[in-house]
């Protein structure tokens, strides 16, 4: 039997449902990272100087880790609208090293992968 060079329309929509899913959850949480960094609301005006600019400085540290959490869950937002235009393109799940395809339980853990374990792998040690 010939070695199998794509998956299905079927598991193309499998994948499609559990990316849309994903996708969903990320957009919600990139949303609330960047309410919090956008947020300037300060609520220590009544307080003492000495207190009030160690909150302001937390919050600065606070809005920094939530900028560089929203910058991280928008790059995976872009890498799963890419992976839904490789399902459209019917190339989704194709190693882009080897040409193989990517195992199921790969892709399930991390849908928007484009390499094998195999390829990652030898990827990391050049």
């Amino acid at each position: 039997m010939a070695e199998k060079v794509r998956y299905s329309d079927e598991e193309l929509e499998e994948f499609r449902t559990l990316i849309l899913e994903k996708l969903e959850k990320a957009t919600r949480e990139f949303e609330k990272l960047r309410e919090t960094v956008t947020n300037t609301g300060n609520d220590v005006v009544d307080t003492s100087p000495t207190f009030k600019a160690l909150e302001e400085g937390a919050d600065v540290r606070d809005k920094e880790e939530a900028a560089r959490l929203a910058e991280r869950q928008r790059k995976f937002i872009q890498h799963l609208q890419a992976a839904l235009v490789r399902i459209e393109n019917k190339t989704y799940g194709v190693c882009r090293a080897t040409g193989k395809l990517i195992p199921k339980e790969r892709l399930r853990a991390v849908p928007h992968a484009t390499l094998s374990v195999d390829a990652k792998n030898r990827d990391a040690k050049h």
